[in-house]
């Protein structure tokens, strides 16, 4: 089977008018989020655009990681209209095989919506939550 789409890490290629727009628009995590820390953010992480075959960005996310200890997946989003295709399986496999993770001891996320996609993978839920701790600023 041909593949309809593909992923890349080249930031040149991101269309950051679609990323903040979704983003900022239709997520439930990052609603009002300006543009100017839409970019911030891409530029202080490792980013993934998928595209499809006519280079038409149809979704994103971003990985965060000291390279050693910890690694935090975030931003992951597929348009609505290319969902049920597996591009969100193909784009978190996609992110596990980095070598830049290759040796890292835990790697995060939040989701409210996507468990079962992410326990596909590994992803359970913390086993010790009292242990967490998290300041916010917002």
């Amino acid at each position: 089977m041909v593949e309809e789409f593909f992923i890349s890490d080249n930031k040149s290629k991101l269309d950051t008018f679609f990323i903040h727009s979704y983003l900022s628009e239709q997520s439930y995590w990052a609603k009002g989020r300006s543009i100017e820390n839409v970019l911030r953010s891409i530029e202080n992480s490792l980013c993934f655009g998928v595209y499809n075959l006519e280079q038409k960005q149809i979704g994103f996310a971003r990985l965060v990681t000291d390279q050693v200890v910890f690694a935090w997946i975030m931003d992951v989003f597929v348009a609505k209209e290319c969902r049920g295709k597996g591009i969100s399986i193909k784009l978190i496999d996609h992110i596990l095989q980095r070598p830049e993770i290759a040796d890292v001891n835990g790697i995060g996320l939040r989701t409210n919506d996507a468990h079962a996609l992410y326990g596909k993978f590994g992803f359970e839920k913390i086993k010790n939550p009292e242990t967490w701790m998290l300041k916010k600023r917002v």
